[in-house]
C-alpha cells in the first residue's frame, strides 16, 4: 500500500467565537481620538492653568507685583511646565522633538500670552474686576479662551502627526 505524500487536507473551518471583529466606523474612531486629545490637553492645560494662577497670585497678592507684570510672568512659567506636558503626555504619540517644534511652539504659546494678557487687560482695567477675587476671574477667562486658540495650533502646526510631518519637511 502506497501513500501520498502530497496530498492536503482543507483547512479547518474558524468556530464562529473566533471570528475577526468588524473595525468601528472611521468616524466614530476619529471621534474617540480626537476625544482623547481634548481630554490628555486638558489635564495638562488644567495644571498649566493651576500653575498660572499660583504664579499670578502669589505675585500679585503676596508680592504685590503690577498686575500685568504678574500676569505675563505667570503665563510664561505656566508655557515652560505646558512644554513638558504636552511634548511628553498629551501629544507624545506624535512626531519627535525637532528645533521647528519648539520654536513653533514657544511662538504660539507667546501669541497665547499676548491674547492672555490682553484679555486679562480688558476684565481687570476696562471691566473693573481689580480685587481679589476679581482679578482671578478675568485671569481665569483670559486662559481658558487664550486655551482654544492654543488648542487649535498645537494639534495643527506644532505637535503634527508623523506623516503630516514628514510630508512638510
Amino acid at each position: 500500500m502506497s501513500v501520498n505524500l502530497t496530498e492536503q487536507r482543507p483547512p479547518a473551518a474558524r468556530p464562529v467565537a473566533e471570528a475577526v471583529p468588524l473595525a468601528p466606523l472611521p468616524a466614530l474612531a476619529r471621534v474617540r481620538r480626537l476625544a482623547v486629545e481634548v481630554i490628555k490637553f486638558g489635564v495638562v492645560g488644567g495644571s498649566g492653568v493651576a500653575v498660572n494662577i499660583l504664579v499670578f497670585n502669589a505675585l500679585l497678592q503676596g508680592l504685590a507685583w503690577a498686575p500685568m507684570t504678574a500676569t505675563v510672568l505667570a503665563s510664561v512659567v505656566a508655557m515652560g511646565t505646558n512644554y513638558l506636558g504636552f511634548r511628553f503626555f498629551a501629544y507624545r504619540d506624535r512626531a519627535s522633538r525637532t528645533r521647528q517644534q519648539i520654536v513653533l511652539f514657544f511662538v504660539f504659546s507667546g501669541v497665547g500670552v499676548v491674547m492672555e494678557s490682553l484679555l486679562f487687560y480688558v476684565g481687570y482695567h476696562g471691566l473693573g474686576m481689580n480685587g481679589p477675587i476679581g482679578s482671578n476671574v478675568a485671569k481665569t477667562l483670559s486662559i481658558l479662551l487664550a486655551s482654544a486658540f492654543r488648542f487649535l495650533v498645537y494639534r495643527t502646526w506644532v505637535f503634527q502627526h508623523g506623516t503630516k510631518q514628514g510630508a512638510a519637511a
